[in-house]
């Protein structure tokens, strides 16, 4: 199975009033599961370098009746990237984007930026390369890599969470 972004999301407890962040969003799959499961009650931010995937997460979520959902034009590797306040997320989401990013600790500075104290961030990413699926076998970032990047950074572990056969999955919690 691949990665599932409604049962990632379920995974990350999601309570009425939440304020969440999608880094590096894409076309919005994690974006639309939030905003579902906070049933207009919280706000999703959507950030992507992609002004077009952005336009279209837009105009689908308005088609849905989504109305928490805001585009964000940013840069998730740069300081105040992401144009969020400090400490005003409660989480966010890293989907498939660990193996993009060309500066990881730029975007781990960005995260604990915006992040509350005790906010939480799923990682989701590809656990390999899978014969023309995914990243190429250069760019994954292995798992054990990825956990090392977030615990250096401050970050404690909450727990793992079954991403799929393809992916892992982390859910962090900033200190």
């Amino acid at each position: 199975m691949f990665s599932d972004p409604v049962k990632n999301v379920e995974s990350c407890g999601i309570q009425a009033g939440m304020e969440v962040a999608d880094f590096g969003s894409g076309s919005g799959h994690y974006t639309l599961a939030a905003a579902k499961a906070l049933m207009s009650t919280g706000r999703v931010y959507s950030i992507d370098v992609n002004k077009d995937l952005l336009t279209k997460l837009k105009n689908h979520a308005t088609r849905e009746g989504l109305y928490n959902v805001e585009v964000i034009w940013g840069d998730i590797e740069k300081p105040n990237g992401t144009k969020l306040r400090d400490s005003s997320i409660d989480l966010v989401f890293l989907g498939n984007i660990l193996f993009q990013l060309d500066d990881k600790d730029g975007m781990i500075k960005e995260l604990k930026r915006v992040l509350k104290p005790g906010g939480r961030v799923l990682v989701v990413d590809w656990a390999d390369s899978f014969g023309g699926i995914g990243p190429t076998p250069k760019s994954v970032i292995k798992k054990d890599k990825a956990q090392t990047l977030f615990e250096k950074a401050g970050f404690h572990m909450d727990r793992e969470v079954s991403a799929g056969s393809h992916h892992y999955g982390f859910i962090f919690k900033k200190m």
